[in-house]
């Protein structure tokens, strides 16, 4: 499907879409349409254009994109968020913006190995320090795993 700017914009004024959006944010909601995407997931203007792109990524992979489509999320954390939904993490122990980004990847990468992320996922601890405890406890799996064999 070739879909032109004229055609985004035909979109939005057929759905009733309004507020002024930036040529990027069109790019966008063009690039989705193209696709055949569900793009009025993300086509409302809270959404700055990299906001867009993220959300459209989910949308291509198939992912549960409600669990990131909000404006206070930014483009880094919903990188995050969308990583860790097609790696099939439980996301919400971490789609929270009480973190960053950098937060939410030490927690991201916790859960994708296993490890317990209560006892980091907090934030009180900044991002160093919740990769030094992620290690720990990587490391201390890894050892139990060798002891076992």
């Amino acid at each position: 499907m070739n879909v032109t700017i004229e055609g985004a914009e035909a979109w939005l004024i057929e759905n009733k879409i309004e507020g002024d959006l930036n040529e990027w944010q069109m790019y966008e909601i063009r690039d989705g349409l193209e696709d055949a995407l569900d793009v009025s997931q993300y086509a409302d203007q809270k959404f700055d254009w990299l906001q867009m792109r993220e959300i459209r990524y989910g949308l291509e992979k198939g992912v549960d994109v409600s669990l990131y489509a909000n404006p206070n999320f930014n483009e880094w954390q919903m990188i995050q968020i969308r990583l860790g939904l097609e790696n099939g993490v439980d996301v919400s122990k971490y789609a929270d913006e009480k973190f960053n980004d950098e937060r939410m990847y030490q927690i991201r990468k916790g859960l994708e190995k296993g490890v317990d992320v209560s006892l980091y996922a907090d934030s009180k601890f900044d991002w160093e320090q919740m990769q030094q405890i992620r290690r720990e406890l990587q490391n201390k799996k890894k050892d139990k795993k060798e002891m076992e064999r």
